[in-house]
């Protein structure tokens, strides 16, 4: 069994039979009008057949469905709700909420969606606004990213990012990504980490669409800040896994140091799926400074038509100073992913120094 089919289940439970009673109850506390009946018989029909986001959309459903009023009116009580869900993902509904009934009333939803991010991220919600409104919706965006409240900031980088996983893509700020160099420039020394790890995460979804264009944008920026740093190593992981000599250069790495690759080796060499590969190297410098090394491996898994397809994974980045010595090693199980499906034959693998392959050696999977 893969491991999304053991790990899907357990997810869409978020929104089991008694996170709704939760719902039904908390809400009818808070406003007596509250049809709980309506909104159980919304919330639970068919349910298990659904998956956690069409679970979600249920919910937000079954909230305009149940309470009085209008939407403005409704929010009220959603906003009293936020804080008693104490569920990250959870309170996600109330963001759905928003962007199901709201889009007709963007200056009261937005500043709802600001409001019911701090319990639970409105980075999908905010998506249906840009897409109505982009230019409008990203100027509210680039107030947000200096809010004090680090979840708002947060919010104006990932609910902009180009290729938000589990939502659609923004077509235009693929086509032109300068559109959120304001939300970003604003954010490119947060002092939370939540906030940089969005802002690594947008700029990495532009270097697979706009490479040269992240690449200018991190070359301007002022990389002596501790924070400003993390962002661009992060930010830069794609281009450096496929060896990106400018990428390299902007996270401190020369793509010619010299090193020597004094062991490489994979065991078992025969492994059956299921069972564990362990990769173990020891790399020397060869160079007259001490200099940063940013090791990675990639797999060149046998695809159903016999051809290869080479995948790249981190390994470790560290300093090694002249002749000093580093071993390496990291352990993988071999197993089918639904994004992934393994096939028998020799699989080779690549052992990459600094964006350069220093040594390859071969596995059999039976």
């Amino acid at each position: 069994m893969s491991q999304a089919e053991t790990s899907s289940p357990a997810l869409k439970e978020i929104f089991d039979r008694s996170r709704l009673d939760f719902f039904a109850t908390t809400l009818k506390s808070i406003e007596p009008r509250f049809d709980d009946a309506r909104f159980l018989d919304h919330c639970t029909r068919d349910l298990e057949t659904l998956g956690i986001m069409q679970r979600l959309r249920r919910i937000a459903e079954g909230f305009g469905l149940a309470l009085p009023g209008g939407y403005a009116d409704q929010l009220d009580p959603l906003r009293e709700l936020a804080p008693h869900i104490q569920h990250g993902f959870a309170a996600i509904t109330l963001a759905e909420f928003v962007a199901l009934h709201g889009l007709d009333q963007p200056d009261l939803s937005l500043e709802a969606l600001r409001h019911f991010t701090r319990f639970g991220s409105s980075e999908f919600a905010i998506r249906h606004f840009l897409h109505r409104d982009l230019a409008g919706t990203l100027k509210i965006m680039e107030s947000w990213a200096e809010d004090e409240n680090y979840h708002v900031r947060r919010l104006a980088s990932e609910g902009s990012r180009p290729r938000l996983p589990w939502s659609f893509q923004l077509k235009p700020i693929i086509a032109d990504p300068s559109l959120t160099s304001g939300i970003l420039a604003r954010l490119n020394r947060d002092p939370h980490l939540y906030v940089r790890k969005s802002v690594a995460n947008h700029l990495n979804d532009i270097t697979k669409d706009n490479a040269a264009y992240a690449l200018e944008t991190l070359g301007r920026w002022d990389r002596e800040p501790p924070h400003t740093a993390w962002i661009v190593n992060h930010a830069l992981r794609s281009l450096i896994k496929k060896g990106n000599l400018q990428a390299l250069a902007l996270v401190g790495v020369r793509s010619s140091t010299p090193v020597r690759l004094a062991d490489f080796r994979v065991t078992p060499e025969a492994l059956s799926l299921g069972d564990t590969l362990q990769l173990t190297a020891r790399i020397v410098s060869e160079a007259q400074a001490r200099e940063r090394m940013v090791v990675d491996y990639a797999i060149h898994y046998v695809r159903k038509t016999g051809e290869a397809s080479r995948k790249v994974f981190k390994l470790k980045s560290f300093h090694l100073a002249p002749g000093e010595s580093a071993e390496l090693s990291i352990a993988q199980t071999i197993r089918d992913f639904s994004t992934r499906k393994h096939y028998p034959g020799p699989h080779k693998i690549e052992l990459l120094v600094n964006g350069a392959t220093l040594g390859e050696t071969v596995f059999l999977l039976r």
